[in-house]
């Protein structure tokens, strides 16, 4: 049977990640496989769980070279893990270790699990490269040749134009463009200025780099290669300095480096349990997976924004938990851009909006900024796509477990696909 006798609380037992570094330095040499593996060491070694049989590894990368293709089970494999121990490759774009951990978090709930590991992967600086499909064809037509001249003859067509490499880019196949021209779209249609953008990209950075001279992040950060904290992060961040960025997706628009998340690699995992799996073993419990929710839009027919189905995720998910918007006492949205988190706020306060497109009978309402990404968030701490939704996890109940007069986090991260997932995590 798919469900045990009763649905069980999931603990969030704590998070541990590799620092983020931007593309092409700190990390430039290191795989998938060695930073997934870094994560998932740094959390059996923090929680004393080597020669320990977890019930399953949920984990993936969004950007993964064909030899990958069991990314997870090889670095739960070299992790300190009882080598019973199973694990998943999952993929939904940014979103892919927030929906790996829900994924685990229901196998807990359902009595099919009592603890299991989430977690997510990317690289830039180690993206794979295809090449041309003439090219692959000429060497399977090679590869077929049943004599020597089926085998060599094939190579007669080779050209120079075969070993231009295909880069890989984060470009939509249904619209040809990429998520920054789309989230430019996206600003002008919600008329968010430049000034909003590079302010919400200020606070993440100031926050971020408070939070890192508080220590607040020395027990969620391991050192890996060297790199003992996010190098995204500026700490003499200011309005004048992001000022003077220029445009980066379109020549009048307003999105810039500085507002936009930077090219990152990085891993992350999160450890989940029941609540008796942790006392049995004197493990802490920070916080509560409560709900979550997956969502998609139709971007492709130009009826909604690329970025904007948290804008929909949320609100069933909060009908779901008989909440409110303002029901939380922090939130963490993924800043993919600082004009995609300010468009989801505003598509929140806008009665057309909610009434028309969503369905709601009133406005989700305003939230106060203040309890927003209040350690930072992707703009400044970075982004490596699949790994992001674990590094908000294990910061979130790190948060609500340091704050005695906290009840609850929201957690809402966009993908690309014009996907998104929700989650609420609780004390």
């Amino acid at each position: 049977m798919l469900v045990g006798s009763a649905v069980r609380r999931v603990a969030i037992v704590g998070g541990l990640r590799i620092p983020f570094a931007r593309s092409y330095g700190a990390y430039a040499t290191a795989s998938n496989q060695d930073m997934l593996t870094a994560a998932f060491r740094a959390v059996v070694e923090r929680f004393k769980l080597q020669g320990e049989r977890l019930g399953d590894v949920a984990a993936g990368a969004v950007l993964k070279h064909s030899r990958d293709y069991n990314l997870v089970r090889e670095s739960v494999l070299s992790s300190g893990l009882d080598p019973h121990t199973p694990g998943l490759d999952m993929q939904r774009a940014c979103g892919t270790s927030l929906e790996a951990t829900i994924d685990i978090g229901n196998k807990i709930a359902l009595g099919q699990i009592e603890a299991g590991l989430a977690g997510g992967t990317d690289s830039i600086s180690d993206a794979p490269l295809a090449y041309p499909r003439a090219y692959q064809q000429l060497l399977l037509a090679s590869y077929r040749g049943r004599n020597a001249w089926q085998r060599l003859s094939p190579w007669l067509g080779l050209r120079p134009r075969h070993f231009k490499p295909v880069l890989p880019a984060v470009v939509e196949p249904r619209t040809g463009l990429s998520m920054g021209q789309s989230t430019e779209i996206m600003a002008k249609r919600w008329q968010i200025g430049r000034a909003e953008q590079d302010q919400l990209a200020q606070h993440s950075h100031l926050n971020a780099a408070a939070a890192w001279r508080s220590g607040f992040y020395d027990d969620l950060v391991v050192e890996y290669l060297g790199l003992k904290s996010d190098n995204n992060v500026r700490a003499d961040s200011s309005a004048e300095k992001l000022a003077r960025l220029r445009p980066s997706f379109a020549a009048d628009g307003t999105l810039t480096a500085g507002n936009s998340t930077p090219l990152t690699d990085g891993a992350s995992a999160v450890l989940l349990a029941t609540p008796e799996w942790a006392a049995k073993r004197k493990l802490p419990v920070l916080a509560y997976l409560r709900y979550g929710k997956a969502w998609a839009v139709d971007f492709a027919g130009g009826k909604e924004g690329l970025l904007m189905a948290p804008t929909y995720a949320v609100p069933a998910m909060l009908r779901d938990a008989g909440l409110t918007l303002q029901d939380f006492d922090y939130y963490e949205i993924h800043e993919a851009f600082a004009a995609q988190v300010l468009c989801t706020l505003k598509a929140w306060q806008s009665p057309e909006y909610c009434r028309d497109v969503l369905g709601l009978p009133a406005p989700l309402g305003s939230i106060d900024l203040g309890r927003l990404n209040v350690k930072g968030g992707s703009v400044a701490i970075g982004h490596p796509f699949a790994a992001t939704g674990a590094r908000i996890v294990g910061t979130l109940a790190k948060i609500l477990a340091g704050d005695a007069s906290a009840k609850r986090g929201l957690i809402s991260v966009c993908a690309a696909g014009g996907m998104g997932v929700t989650a609420i995590v609780e004390r």
